[in-house]
């Protein structure tokens, strides 16, 4: 007679049911035999397609698992999926930019927008271009209010923007770095929209003051025009640093004041000569004459490829000299000593590059 489990595989006894329940195919010959009834003996189960692999899985495995649920990594080595990912988010980015979801803060700072765009863009130049070397960033705090002042060189501001993307790489907490500005950025309209969306603003106490009670990184070149403006012939020399506007700003919050030394700017284009006449019909601080400029027209505007470094010093406190903010004599000789501090760190990193241009 047949019953229910007719035909049914005797391997998958052992696995799921119990095993006296339904006797081997061989139990009767066993019995006349004398022998113990194999239905007695649990049978050794056979490993199944599903059982847990003991060898290290292969690269199609590990793709499979991040299909069902696996860990991410898993599905980025197949071929392709990196770029697909690329083009993803950039079509995300656009459609962000497009439909205004963003955001910007009081001044106009577009921290997407720099990191997107921006700083990939500086990141060649700092990095691969300028060959840049910087030491020091553990002077510069991890969280809260700094004012972080540099030395000014160059003839275009180009020290500022490096300063700003290399710190951000550098940085164990990628902090921004918001900019002070002349004027005259500001009145310019294509160059006044890059600077406030990449988190500048106008080089005056009160919005310093604003920026660094929000607990901000400030950066400030108190040399302005005279520093960037100045011949090759007084490079590394650093001028007059004004009336210690930052200093004030610094003594009010409290804010500790971070010197950096900034050496490679002053060769990227050698001001021989300042045509003044010509500066003052277009209304500029200066006109410059470089090697390149203007003599190669456009291709003038290429900077040379000297090699950078940057140094952050170690920061000088403020907090105990908030009463003193508004005493001439403490706003001088605190800037005097910021002044000072990066002078002689120029002197040093000068001595470590012999070489403006060297590898």
């Amino acid at each position: 007679m047949s019953g229910p489990e007719e035909g049914r595989d005797p391997r998958s006894v052992g696995r799921f049911d119990v095993p006296q329940q339904v006797p081997a195919p061989d139990a009767e010959p066993a019995r006349r035999n004398g022998h113990r009834p194999a239905a007695q003996v649990a049978p050794t189960p056979t490993p199944t397609p599903t059982a847990t692999p003991t060898s290290a899985p292969t690269p199609s495995d590990e793709v499979d698992a991040g299909v069902s649920g696996g860990t991410e990594p898993a599905v980025s080595d197949r071929p392709g999926d990196h770029w697909d990912r690329k083009v993803a988010n950039g079509l995300a980015f656009l459609r962000r930019r497009l439909s205004g979801d963003y955001e910007v803060d009081e001044f106009g700072f577009d921290s997407e927008l720099t990191d997107a765009v921006f700083h990939p863009l500086l990141r060649l130049l700092y990095r691969d271009w300028f060959r840049t070397e910087v030491s020091g960033v553990e002077h510069v705090p991890l969280d809260g209010p700094a004012l972080v002042v540099g030395n000014h060189s160059g003839t275009v501001a180009l020290d500022a923007l490096i300063l700003s993307a290399a710190l951000h790489d550098k940085h164990p907490a990628h902090r921004y770095l918001r900019l002070l500005g002349a004027d005259l950025v500001f009145r310019m309209p294509v160059v006044s929209e890059l600077a406030r969306k990449t988190g500048g603003t106008v080089a005056c106490n009160p919005d310093a003051e604003r920026l660094l009670r929000g607990g901000d990184l400030v950066g400030v070149f108190p040399e302005g025009f005279k520093g960037i403006g100045k011949l090759y012939a007084d490079r590394y020399k650093l001028q007059r640093f004004g009336r210690g506007g930052f200093v004030s700003a610094a003594l009010r919050t409290g804010t500790p004041i971070v010197p950096v030394a900034i050496v490679g700017g002053e060769e990227i284009y050698p001001m021989l000569a300042d045509i003044k006449p010509l500066a003052r019909l277009l209304k500029l601080p200066y006109f410059p004459v470089t090697p390149t400029f203007p003599l190669l027209g456009p291709l003038g505007m290429v900077p040379l490829p000297s090699k950078w470094l940057i140094e952050f010093c170690p920061p000088i406190p403020t907090a105990h000299l908030t009463d003193s903010a508004d005493d001439p004599l403490v706003v001088f000789n605190l800037a005097d000593q910021v002044r000072e501090t990066i002078q002689q760190t120029l002197h040093t990193l000068l001595e470590r590059r012999p070489d403006p241009f060297g590898p």
